[in-house]
């Protein structure tokens, strides 16, 4: 098995399972995590995904042996990377837990989740420039929308890696564990996530996300929008009431949806 699911309560984490190829990412894999992802990202229950790979190799990039023979035309018939937007598209919260290796396409997996969160020896780059190639999987935009210009063109350029310290004070890395406990800290702050509401995660992603889209004016309107919207839920109500009765809230998120139906 190329991925392997987890379930902790409310949190789905995948394991990439190709050990031997340093979990370089084929088609076959793409297929599996976009098709997880997507049977559980409607699951009321599901709150939070943890992506990773093992102490060695977050992923090391892309499949090379899939690639090398290929045409253009073969390239531009298949629309070989697009896939991948159906990772990007996924509503539930996902963190990247990174540990050794996330290079080229395993980097690029990783800036396509919400958080990223690195063991203390992990290493980035985008090294495509010594294959002859670019980043393929958005890496070239959500580098330097992460990092900023210079940066992303000295990594891009020169194909040189930074560990997770420096990917931390650049921006591209919210938090650094020591290797042995990184997954077991992801899936407590996962854990966390999940309890609150579905529903609210959702639209907290969909507005930090339009902030890298559109000007700050335009930004604050949606926010204003969504935050109001939430006010159709029986979950803010719970929030809010939970709050002045000094009590945890009981969020249910969709699952009544689902029980209604």
């Amino acid at each position: 098995m190329d991925i392997i699911d987890k379930h902790y309560g409310g949190v789905v984490v995948l394991q990439l399972n190709r050990p031997k190829n340093l979990n370089a990412l084929n088609t076959n894999i793409m297929h599996d995590i976009v098709s997880i992802m997507s049977k559980y990202d409607k699951e009321p229950e599901v709150g939070c995904f943890v992506i990773t790979g093992n102490e060695k190799a977050f992923a090391a990039g892309a499949d090379i042996k899939e690639m090398v023979d290929k045409s253009y035309l073969e390239m531009l018939d298949e629309d070989f990377f697009a896939g991948w937007e159906q990772f990007v598209n996924i509503k539930t919260p996902k963190i990247a837990a990174v540990s050794g290796y996330a290079l080229g396409g395993g980097c690029e997996l990783a800036m396509m989740c919400d958080m990223v969160f690195a063991a203390e020896n992990a290493k980035f780059g985008q090294p495509e420039i010594k294959l002859g190639v670019i980043p393929g999987i958005g890496g070239s935009q959500r580098l330097t929308k992460l990092i900023g210009r210079v940066k992303a063109m000295d990594m891009i350029l020169t194909g040189k890696f930074i560990d997770a310290k420096e990917a931390k004070q650049a921006g591209l890395v919210s938090r650094i564990f020591p290797v042995e406990t990184l997954l077991e800290e992801t899936i407590k702050v996962a854990k966390i996530i999940s309890n609150y509401s579905k529903p609210t995660t959702q639209k907290a992603k969909e507005v930090v996300n339009r902030a890298e889209e559109i000007g700050l004016k335009e930004g604050v309107l949606f926010e204003r929008s969504m935050f109001h919207s939430l006010f159709a839920t029986q979950d803010q109500k719970e929030g809010m009431k939970a709050f002045i009765e000094k009590r945890d809230p009981d969020f249910k998120g969709f699952k009544t949806l689902k029980k209604t139906n």
